[in-house]
Order: C-alpha cells, then structure tokens, then sequence
C-alpha cells in the first residue's frame, strides 16, 4: 500500500530519529517497508527512512499509486530556466544548510537540486553520489548541468550550474557559507569558490527523469 503525504514529513537515517535522511513534502508517495520500527521509501526516488509514528497521521491512503513520468532530453532541457529560477528564489529568502533537507527554506546541496527539478515534474536521485551516477558525464558545461565535487572515490557535494563559470548550491556550515549561494568553479574567487574547485570531481547532464522501482502497489 502506498501513502501521499498531506504535511511535509521527515525521515530519519536510523530508528532513533536522531539525524535526518531526507524529507517529503506535501503531496509525494511514501510506501511503508516495515511496522516496528516504522520504515517508509520515498517512491519517487526509491530513498527510505524511518518515520516518527507522531507523523503517520500525515499520511493517507491512496488508491491511485505513484506513476512514473517519461521525459525526454529536449523536454529536460526547454525547463532548465524554470529550474535555475527555483533555486535563485529560494536563494532570495533566508535559508540555512539542513543535512537531509528537501524542502524550502532549508536544504542540503543534493536536496537543493533534487527540489528544483522536481518542481517541473523532473526526478532526480537523492543523494550527490546517486545523481552523479544517473546523468551523463559532459566536460562541456551548459547552464543546468550539475557539478560535483568530493573525493576520487566519491562526490559529497553538488550545484547547478548557471554559466560564465558559476554555479549556485547550498554549502555547509564549515566549508560553504551555511546555506544558498553563487560561487565561482575555478581556482579564482573567495575561500568558498577556492576550497569547492579544489575538490571539483566533473559535471553530468540531465536527459531523463529518475525511473522509479516503487510504483507498484505491492
């Protein structure tokens, strides 16, 4: 059985609920993996977390479940100023940088992104390392490619980026600027612009919408 979510819901990395994962706005599909503790998969992105039981009242039963959308790469791209404008509104209003948050004001760098194509329809994998691996890998950037950033092993970190050598995401507290910002992807600019290109990993493309596993209603 599957549930839509009628308030904006978070998720927990473990059973204690003491560090967020991610969250669900208002509207998305939760499928509940397990009772005791109650663990529930975000079905648009197949992400899964545990639920505070105080918050199964958020959620209701839906009869219809979740339906994969079909985009193509030209369809993808004809939104990408849309999906710029999302970030840059909510760069516009205050916001800090929330580990595992997906919902205004707050977000993470992944979350950040993956909110912004959502809010056209387009699904992206949660986390940096899953986006990276679900676009095509380009060395050419255009505006609304993402960026990322980490180690050799692994990309930590993501933004979107906007041209002339820009790009806007949402950095922490130690390396970033503890929220929303423009930075520059060169060795040039401020300490933020500096420290992120020295971890700069390469770019992906979007030209498709994230393919569920959990639209079923099993």
């Amino acid at each position: 059985m599957q549930y839509r979510t009628i308030a904006n819901l978070n998720l927990y990395d473990s059973p204690d609920l003491n560090r967020l994962a991610t969250q669900a706005a208002v509207g998305r599909y939760i499928k509940i993996l397990s009772d005791s503790p109650i663990e529930g998969m975000t079905c648009e992105d197949d992400y899964s977390g545990w639920l505070d039981p105080s918050d199964l009242k958020f959620l209701e039963k839906t009869e219809t479940p979740y339906q994969v959308s079909i985009w193509t790469a030209a369809e993808i791209r004809d939104r990408i100023p849309e999906i710029i404008a999302f970030t840059q509104a909510a760069m516009s209003v205050p916001n800090e940088y929330l580990w595992g948050g997906t919902v205004a004001p707050n977000y993470d760098c992944s979350g950040l992104m993956q909110a912004a194509f959502a809010s056209v329809g387009i699904r992206l994998p949660r986390d940096a390392y899953q986006q990276e691996a679900f676009l095509q890998p380009v060395e050419e950037l255009i505006p609304g490619d993402l960026v990322f950033f980490g180690t050799p092993e692994k990309a930590t970190h993501v933004g979107l980026y906007l041209g002339d050598d820009r790009y806007i995401h949402s950095s922490g507290k130690e390396l970033g600027r503890n929220g929303i910002g423009i930075n520059q992807l060169s060795a040039e600019g401020d300490r933020v612009s500096r420290d992120y290109f020295a971890l700069y990993r390469g770019a992906g493309r979007a030209i498709s919408s994230y393919i569920s596993r959990q639209y079923d209603t099993d």
